[in-house]
């Protein structure tokens, strides 16, 4: 009798096959069904996103090449200030050299100038210089 009860309890045996076709039934409804006009939309949506990463990777290439061609013409330029600026600084070296008390002294001297013994101070304003004068009273 145990061995009756035994195989009474027993679940009746499904064979392998079975099983395998029916999970692959539960797997393919977990996966969408896609058709020929699908399958083309999304080949020509692939196309088209390709196309368009494409061109701007092109956009931004031209971009970046720009940029850069700025950019060496800027340090061209900042070159060339710099090349004016020293030139600048040696010109107004010059010119204060050339315009010191010495030199100007030296440059009178070879005129024949001759440096005066009294000090004369001179007033070109004609109001003051009548009133320095006695010329003209205040009041």
């Amino acid at each position: 009798m145990a061995l009756l009860n035994s195989t009474a309890i027993k679940a009746p045996r499904v064979p392998f096959q079975k099983i395998t076709e029916k999970s692959v039934q539960v797997f393919l409804k977990l996966v969408p069904s896609v058709s020929e006009g699908t399958q083309a939309t999304h080949r020509f949506f692939a196309t088209f996103l390709s196309a368009v990463a494409g061109v701007g990777l092109l956009i931004l290439l031209a971009v970046n090449i720009l940029l850069a061609q700025d950019a060496f013409t800027l340090s061209e330029l900042k070159a060339e200030a710099k090349v004016v600026a020293d030139q600048r600084e040696a010109i107004n070296r010059q010119i204060e050299a050339a315009s010191s008390p010495e030199a100007l002294a030296a440059k009178a001297q070879s005129l024949g100038m001759r440096p005066s013994n009294s000090l004369v101070f001179l007033n070109l304003d004609a109001a003051e210089q009548a009133l320095a004068n006695g010329e003209i009273k205040r009041g």
